[in-house]
């Protein structure tokens, strides 16, 4: 039938059976393609949920699935030798476990890209892990289809083993300071514009979290950069969580025998006239407090005003303040800030001894 039509319209078999094929193919793919943006007009009005997910996964599937239906039709139409018929097969079978591979690689996927919607905190790892499900699964079904074309994977096995252990030689820091960057972002123990500090001693806000490293901008308007392997290892002192207000004290000493109802007194009214003055950063609630702690010094008595802040940059000015504040009320009150002093007691001898020195 094939060969009267191809005399019918005067052109070679072969001819004949390239249009035929070359035909089904484009027809498979139009077909495809409209099927594919009826599915996706449909799943723009559904609510969001399963069935959006669903139709999600279906559009992406008529243009390959038609494809390598019209590329077994026209194969099995045409006649080939025997062994070009084998190497055609084994294509279109490679093509049907890539399809079959593509599918689930779609449904994780599709589940992150879900997931970040929701919860676009998310977004810093699920974007990341999505590229990495598509890169395993594409690595995946590469191999296989190598496979089933009959390229022996031997000598593929071992140069990426000998390659990956190379890499991760090469690329050890690297490698820790990116899973650590995996697991700041996943846990969350710092986010940007946080104000934290570090065991070592580091501290500033948090301006971003990399694959490689953390920066941070100091009180100085300076960058500290800081490897996540470093970050991740450290004790982290979070300033801005659960809120950024905080507690700020400021000790203050006073001679031994000080009225310490006075002292009290003198240190609540500097901390309320603050706030009474709207002194920036100071919080009117909590209330201010006094302490007579640590208590008993070697030179001092030393008392204790806790007040509230906003946030940890504010207490330097309040205490400054709160400090100039105090120094005046103690001059206005006779209250003496002693400084450290030693008595020194001596025997008898010794003071003869010094006598005797200092009149020969």
């Amino acid at each position: 039938m094939v060969e009267n039509l191809s005399r019918a319209v005067h052109v070679s078999n072969i001819t004949f059976y390239t249009l035929l094929f070359a035909t089904l193919i484009m027809g498979s793919l139009l077909v495809g393609f409209a099927i594919s943006r009826v599915l996706h007009y449909w799943k723009k009005r559904l609510p969001e949920g399963l069935g959006q997910l669903l139709f999600s996964l279906l559009e992406a599937l008529p243009m390959p699935l038609l494809l390598i239906a019209s590329l077994y039709l026209g194969l099995e139409s045409l006649p080939l030798p025997s062994r070009l018929e084998g190497i055609c097969s084994r294509v279109i079978l490679g093509l049907v476990i890539l399809v079959l591979i593509y599918f689930p690689a779609k449904v994780v996927v599709l589940a992150l890209r879900r997931a970040g919607q929701q919860d676009p905190s998310l977004l810093r790892v699920t974007q990341p892990a999505a590229f990495v499900v598509q890169t395993l699964f594409a690595l995946v079904g590469t191999l296989i289809f190598l496979q089933k074309m009959g390229v022996s994977l031997t000598a593929v096995w071992g140069t990426l083993g000998v390659g990956s252990v190379a890499v991760a030689l090469a690329l050890q820091d690297t490698l820790s300071n990116f899973f650590s960057g995996l697991y700041l972002l996943a846990d969350r123990p710092v986010t940007p514009n946080d104000y934290i500090k570090l065991d070592a001693e580091s501290e500033g806000y948090v301006v971003r979290i990399g694959w490689r490293s953390t920066v941070l901008r100091t009180l100085g308007n300076n960058y500290v950069v800081i490897p996540n392997s470093t970050l991740a290892k450290s004790t982290i002192t979070n300033y801005s969580v659960p809120e950024t207000r905080m507690g700020c004290s400021v000790p203050v000493n006073v001679a031994h025998g000080t009225d310490l109802h006075q002292v009290e007194k003198l240190l609540l009214e500097a901390a309320h006239e603050a706030i009474q003055e709207g002194l920036e950063g100071l919080l009117a609630r909590p209330e201010p407090a006094v302490r007579f702690n640590p208590g008993f010094g070697e030179y001092a008595l030393t008392f204790t005003l806790g007040v509230q802040v906003r946030q940890f940059t504010d207490q330097f000015l309040v205490q400054s303040e709160l400090r100039k504040r105090i120094v005046k009320k103690f001059e206005e009150a006779g209250i003496i800030i002693p400084y450290p002093t030693r008595t020194l007691i001596m025997d008898q001898p010794t003071k003869d001894l010094l006598s005797g020195r200092s009149q020969g």
